[in-house]
């Protein structure tokens, strides 16, 4: 399979290190070889090294060094949350947040779900074995 991430402009990508892990990104410059002008909607645009960032398979139609209202409306009709939301890696981060905000208690809660939820396929399972050896 072929490789398809690209540092292009328009390519969103992920932070995954210094103070703005876990965002989402977009490239709208390439500084040299080593450093990327980067923006989003909610920060201040500024230079990354490539890395700090993770490319993803996402990207939108903008022009070099957009104005920030362009790029908010290019993220909005590319749907650049949703399809991020969505995507399986995008879904993993948000259980790894939702995992890593559990009190005691919920992971108390949580595994007495996963003894009931073993105990029904336990039971289901020793009924369809049942069936079939009969």
């Amino acid at each position: 399979m072929p490789f398809k991430r690209y540092v292009e402009i328009g390519r969103v990508a992920l932070v995954n290190y210094g103070k703005d892990y876990g965002k989402l990104v977009v490239i709208v410059d390439v500084v040299d070889q080593n450093r990327a002008l980067i923006d989003a909607p909610d920060m201040v645009r500024g230079q990354m090294n490539f890395k700090r960032l993770t490319l993803t398979d996402i990207t939108i139609d903008i022009p070099r060094v957009p104005k920030k209202k362009t790029l908010i409306e290019a993220m909005e009709k590319a749907d650049v949350k949703n399809k991020w939301e969505n995507s399986s890696w995008g879904r993993k981060l948000i259980v790894q947040k939702r995992r890593a905000s559990l009190n005691d208690f919920d992971r108390f809660k949580l595994m007495l779900a996963k003894i009931k939820r073993s105990g029904v396929i336990r039971q289901e399972l020793a009924k369809l074995k049942k069936e079939n050896g009969a």
